[in-house]
């Protein structure tokens, strides 16, 4: 395992040493992630360290990890906490806050976004967020959607064709108008990941929007999906779950998007768990209108 990075330890309490993480220890936060049912994606820690490979923190005692988070910065004002997890034994011990504090300090004065579980939430108050909007898990899966007939799916997909690599400086451009930062070098990672189906639509020569899916432990994990209408959304998911072989899928989406939200239950998906989206303080604005399906709950 690659030794982490100095970062002025926290050593408190019991021992707790706080560090940077590297890439190499990944699968330990993937694993409890998945503990959780958070359900990572098979490439993500490789995507989530292109944006900022400084972004990522451990809790360690005697040299055995206890606790994890990342903060992950996005330019100048805004970063997103996630992967706050602390391992179930050792809970009620003050590991996680003390990891919790340590990480913070890397975001500097940047608006801090995350989503976070109900039951954390309130503590999340207290430390200065506050509620944006709820997002949903939606899962199941899917079905044909109303229209049913093979012919409505096929046109539907009009103007949908996979990500190729020309298509990447008008990616980037259009996911900077859907998210809070641009995040050039996150994007071009998870266009070109190991298992990643990345989707563009494109009419009258105008990228109107793009997503992807990719594979879980338990799921096809779907997101972003990024659309200027219901119409390209619809375009988009159609075809991004036409390859899903009969696996579930699974989608997280702003409780706001109404749109969205009807998209999903029309192919068959239902809500399983919430989380809420909040913020320390403004963020530049954004085409939430235009997010069908956030990109992941670690990352925003």
């Amino acid at each position: 395992m690659t030794s982490p990075s100095s970062i002025s330890p926290s050593s408190h309490p019991e021992g707790l040493v706080v560090t940077r993480a590297a890439l190499d220890d990944w699968p330990v936060i993937k694993a409890w992630a998945r503990a959780e049912g958070w359900d990572p994606g098979e490439s993500d820690g490789p995507c989530f360290f292109a944006q900022d490979p400084e972004g990522f923190f451990l809790g360690r005692i005697d040299g055995e990890p206890v606790s994890a988070i990342s903060v992950v910065n996005h330019g100048a004002d805004y970063a997103f906490l996630g992967c706050y997890l602390v391992r179930p034994d050792l809970r009620g011990r003050g590991y996680g806050i003390t990891t919790w504090r340590t990480a913070l300090a890397h975001a500097g004065g940047r608006t801090v976004g995350l989503d976070g579980v109900v039951a954390q939430q309130g503590n999340y108050r207290k430390s200065g967020f506050e509620l944006a909007h709820k997002t949903f898990r939606f899962g199941g899966v899917p079905t044909a959607g109303a229209a049913g007939a093979t012919a409505a799916v096929t046109a539907a997909a009009s103007g949908v064709r996979g990500a190729e690599a020309a298509d990447l400086d008008a990616v980037v451009a259009y996911d900077s108008g859907c998210h809070p930062a641009d995040r050039p070098r996150f994007v071009a990672s998870w266009l070109g990941a190991p298992g990643h189906r990345a989707l563009v639509r494109v009419v009258d020569g105008r990228l109107t929007g793009y997503g992807v899916i990719r594979p879980a432990a338990d799921s096809l994990r779907m997101g972003p999906l990024f659309a200027d209408t219901p119409d390209d959304a619809r375009a988009l998911f159609t075809a991004l779950i036409a390859g899903s072989g009969g696996r579930r899928i699974s989608a997280d989406i702003p409780e706001t998007h109404t749109s969205a939200v009807a998209l999903a239950e029309e192919h068959g998906l239902t809500p399983s768990f919430e989380t809420a989206r909040m913020y320390t303080g403004p963020v530049r604005p954004y085409a939430t209108d235009r997010v069908y399906v956030v990109t992941t709950l670690e990352l925003g």
